[in-house]
């Protein structure tokens, strides 16, 4: 995973669930061991917390390796003026937790997000008496199971949740699949003196949002700006653009920094054919 260092310690970084939630871990990752979390309900108010100022940063999920894309948090980059400063892979294990002294075979009700009970399946199907129950965050079924006091329920979340919640860990890794990583951004309000990351193009990566005109060949001409120059394109999301049906908003990741010149000049190619484009964070990538 990538870290990144940060200059002032004990700052405040939001992020979106519970305290034990997946992000916290991403948070821990990317502001530092020192930051302070401040969980919050939604990714909006995540966004709002730096944007007026109550968060030095914050941490949001973008996209996890089966569920795909977190499409809000994409809308909501073009419309905060956040800048992506850091990212982090984080690998997904998902406990099955209860109270202290409650056994499997006392669990009648399973309760977590919807998108954990999915990437569960078999556990849950082999366990067909536990009814799954969805509810709106990981960490959170915890600190309910806990403070509610149930003995005939658990919840699947993260270690850390058990930990912080002092529930127990029934059962470790029960996720069906273990190649199961969300990519999480670090975002900050943008700086006029931009610092640029340590390391080599390669160990850099740039991410843009873009429009085209609908003609024929117009992303073709777009995306060819960044393979004339050999720069590897590591993801592109189309995302519908509002007020204007059929028409789409481009989010693209390449390798590289945008002061060195394959980079610029990439950009500036783009610049000339796009309806219009925006620098969204340049960044150390991840490992």
């Amino acid at each position: 995973m990538s870290r990144v260092k940060q200059g002032t310690a004990g700052r405040r970084v939001s992020f979106q669930g519970e305290l034990g939630a997946f992000s916290q871990i991403a948070a821990r990752e990317l502001g530092g061991s020192d930051a302070i979390p401040v969980p919050l309900p939604t990714f909006q108010e995540v966004f709002e917390s730096v944007a007026n100022g109550k968060c030095e940063a914050a941490v949001i999920p973008i996209e996890n390796t089966l569920h795909g894309s977190i499409h809000d948090n994409y809308d909501h980059l073009l419309r905060f003026d956040l800048a992506i400063r850091g990212e982090t892979f984080v690998r997904i294990v998902h406990n099955l937790i209860a109270k202290p002294g409650v056994r499997l075979r006392d669990i009648v009700r399973i309760y977590s997000h919807p998108v954990a009970l999915n990437q569960c399946l078999h556990f849950l199907d082999s366990n067909p008496k536990c009814e799954r129950t969805p509810f709106y965050d990981t960490a959170g079924s915890v600190k309910m199971v806990m403070e509610e006091g149930m003995t005939d329920a658990g919840a699947i979340a993260s270690a850390a949740a058990a930990e912080i919640y002092g529930a127990t860990i029934l059962k470790k890794s029960i996720e069906d699949d273990r190649a199961n990583y969300t990519r999480f951004f670090l975002l900050e309000l943008p700086r006029k003196n931009r610092n640029k990351p340590a390391g080599a193009v390669s160990k850099c990566k740039t991410s843009v949002v873009f429009t085209v005109k609908n003609v024929p060949g117009a992303l073709f001409r777009c995306l060819s700006a960044f393979a004339l120059r050999d720069l590897n394109m590591t993801k592109i999301e189309s995302r519908p653009l509002r007020g204007k049906p059929w028409e789409y908003l481009f989010y693209l990741d390449f390798m590289g920094h945008v002061d060195e010149p394959a980079s610029r000049n990439a950009l500036n190619h783009l610049a000339e054919l796009a309806d219009m484009l925006r620098v969204l964070g340049c960044y150390p990538a991840a490992r």
